[in-house]
């Protein structure tokens, strides 16, 4: 406040000295004691209404000092108000209502200072917070720093083979750790929610331009969304944006190589996904001699069923995918062709596995694994006018027709499931997607299948059994039941040499399910540099993991504590660990220093 202004009010300012007698004239002129009162004088004659004087004391720094050495409660005990006086500015600091030596609520002791001292306090704070928010992981967050550390180098002396990881580059890395997670942006690119948007908006144009490109889509025939935060989210909100609750769906049994987000349930009954929750599902399943979908039981049932979405693609599903069967079924039972492709997107735009943009109405994908861009999801769809029905290989329209997924997916996506998107993961997508479209990238993708074709005739010619007997793509199903062995086994002892892949279910003969094998993958070795004679040399390690899993299990059965208790300490393990280290740290890793 600014004393110096007049009021059009009955009150006026005053100081008295604390020199002056009860009922002397306050003295203006002359303080006695380096003390004052302050008083707000009414010239209302009601004397009730006289507020009592609040001392205040005039300190310059050396009495401030001495105060402190008295035993003063100091800055730290005052609280700091600001006011002016005849247009100088001047700062009251007035001890605390909790301070001891304050007798009373309505007489405090005040320390008036200049507004230099206040400045200086004021920028110690902004350098406090500048400080903060320029601080490294290391010296920020030491814990969360060790932790990550003993990450890179796990990922560094390990063999990866898990088919639904990878590795990213350098760029993509970079962009993920970006100034761009800052920014919120509710919406699409040119109607945001928020403002602030136009170079965001200017990234995620380009990267759905990109993929687009990627795949060889026209933009005139194909729309994307690359804001799901995954493949889950995406297939969630295809469901949404086209579905009602209660409406059908039906995708691939997940113990036959499906993906839980396409409608799968226990055995049991147990729902164990948002999609067979809210909506009703049906699985198909592949031939139990074969390993292949069965495409006979798959239209018998689709007919019978009546699905509005029909699902083709999986997680663990070993061969190419014939599209046009499954379009001449979607198109006999009325339903929308979705193909999930987010294990083989990248063998996809590569060139080196079929597409499913000449058949299907929806494309989902992640855009990690084979894409080797950042972890989210993406969805393609069909707009535009439908092609006149010819046959039973388009989908139903008489030329006239147009698509709607456009605006009933956008708007599933955003708002009805998610907010706003993760523009640094955006970015890095963008970054991807421009490596995806060049020539180094359809290299990397054929290595990557003849790495797999390497693994898998390594482990047949050593009498392994893998399912459907081989690969088309980037990974292998290996069956370990004629082993004598469990998947969950086998994938605890290869976790503790340093080799990671994951167990799977195998549909066997008489239809029951058990975690018999492990599914694995080429992609992430291949980033890293392998090649066929190195994938020979992680076949060795796997079977000498098995050999190890079979030993134990002989020795301490298949109940789980018993066959950890046995792998404590187990030379076996410390033997093969050391060379799957030594062998992993030949490789670069890429994205990062080690």
């Amino acid at each position: 406040m600014d004393l110096s202004q007049s009021q059009s009010s009955n009150l006026s300012l005053g100081f008295i000295a604390h020199a002056s007698s009860a009922g002397s004239a306050p003295s203006r002129a002359h303080i006695a004691d380096d003390s004052i009162s302050f008083q707000i004088d009414s010239r209302v004659k009601d004397q009730s209404h006289l507020v009592p004087p609040v001392p205040l004391q005039l300190m310059d720094k050396q009495t401030e000092e001495n105060e402190k050495k008295r035993g003063g409660s100091g800055d730290e005990e005052r609280e700091v108000e600001e006011f002016r006086i005849l247009g100088h500015s001047m700062c009251i600091k007035r001890r605390r209502d909790t301070d001891s030596t304050s007798s009373s609520s309505s007489s405090k002791c005040f320390r008036v200072t200049s507004s230099n001292e206040h400045m200086l306090g004021l920028e110690s704070r902004k350098n406090a917070v500048r400080a903060w928010g320029n601080q490294g992981l290391q010296v920020a967050d030491p814990d969360i720093f060790e932790i990550m550390e003993k990450e890179k180098q796990r990922q560094y002396k390990g063999i990866e083979l898990i088919a639904s990881e990878n590795f990213v580059c350098k760029a993509v890395m970079e962009a993920l750790g970006s100034h761009l997670t800052n920014k919120y942006s509710e919406g699409a690119p040119g109607a945001r929610y928020y403002g602030g948007n136009q170079f965001i908006d200017e990234i995620e144009t380009l990267c759905c331009k990109r993929a687009l490109a990627a795949f060889g889509l026209d933009p005139e025939n194909w729309g994307v969304n690359v804001q799901p935060y995954s493949c889950t989210s995406a297939n969630f909100a295809v469901y949404t944006g086209l579905l009602l609750p209660g409406d059908r769906i039906m995708g691939l049994d997940t113990p036959s190589g499906g993906n839980t987000s396409h409608g799968y349930y226990l055995p049991n009954g147990r729902k164990v996904s948002g999609a067979s929750i809210f909506f009703e599902s049906l699985s198909y399943k592949v031939d139990p001699q074969t390993g292949y979908v069965d495409f006979d039981k798959l239209e018998e049932r689709a007919l019978d069923f009546r699905p509005k979405i029909l699902i083709c693609g999986g997680s663990s599903y070993p061969r190419e995918w014939d599209y046009a069967k499954f379009r001449q079924i979607a198109d006999k039972c009325g339903a929308v062709l979705l193909c999930d492709m987010a294990q083989i997107s990248g063998l996809i735009a590569a060139k080196e596995c079929a597409s499913p943009f000449d058949y299907c109405d929806i494309v989902t994908s992640t855009t990690h694994k084979s894409l080797r861009g950042p972890r989210g999801g993406i969805i393609f769809y069909r707009k535009g006018s439908k092609p006149r029905k010819r046959g039973l290989l388009l989908n139903q329209g008489d030329g006239g027709d147009k698509y709607d997924f456009e605006e009933k997916i956008n708007f599933a996506v955003f708002p009805a499931l998610q907010g706003g998107p993760h523009n640094n993961h955006i970015a890095a997508l963008a970054i991807a997607l421009k490596q995806v479209a060049t020539p180094e990238y359809k290299t990397y993708m054929q290595q990557v299948k003849r790495n797999a074709q390497a693994l898998a005739a390594a482990l047949l010619r050593r009498n392994c059994r893998l399912v459907t007997g081989g690969t088309d793509n980037h990974m292998i199903l290996w069956d370990l039941r004629n082993l004598g062995l469990t998947g969950k086994n086998f994938e605890k002892v290869c976790e503790l040499c340093h080799i990671t892949l994951n167990k799977v279910m195998v549909f066997d003969d008489n239809g029951s399910i058990t975690p018999g094998g492990v599914r694995i993958g080429t992609p992430a070795m291949t980033s890293r540099g392998c090649i066929e004679n190195d994938f020979e040399t992680i076949t060795d390690f796997l079977l000498k993991a098995a050999q190890i899993t079979n030993s134990v299990q002989r020795e301490h059965g298949k109940l789980a504590k018993a066959f950890l208790k046995g792998l404590e300490n187990n030379k076996d393990v410390i033997e093969l660990r050391t060379r799957v280290e030594s062998f992993a740290s030949l490789f670069a890793m890429p994205g990062f220093e080690v």
